[in-house]
């Protein structure tokens, strides 16, 4: 995800998470990925967030981009899963330099660096 795409879906995963009042702490967009790290609020169950982020980024995606609806199928932009860890085993110090390499990464794989 590049350009206007990555910069439009970073506004709505920002606008989204502030609706349900979850801390987007970090994140980064990766070309075929996201990696964020929220807090989401403890009467909130993470595969509820996820379907409801999911679920409306693409719809408003959609509505800025309509050419990617056809691309990619009617209402179907993310992927059916996800990953999610919890901090405990590490410090967040860990977590955000984890997504912060990622980008990196994923930059040079993609020789944009």
């Amino acid at each position: 995800m590049y350009g206007e795409l990555k910069s439009d879906l970073v506004e709505i995963i920002k606008k989204l998470c502030e609706m349900k009042q979850v801390a987007l702490i970090d994140g980064r967009v990766c070309k075929d990925h996201i990696h964020m790290y929220v807090a989401i609020p403890p009467k909130m169950s993470v595969s509820e967030f996820m379907s409801y982020l999911k679920g409306k980024s693409t719809l408003m995606l959609f509505d800025r981009h309509p050419e990617y609806r056809t691309k990619w199928g009617d209402r179907h932009f993310w992927a059916r899963g996800y990953y999610v860890s919890t901090v405990g085993n590490v410090n967040e110090e860990t977590i955000i330099k984890y997504i912060q390499e990622q980008e990196e990464n994923d930059k040079l794989e993609d020789g944009r660096k």
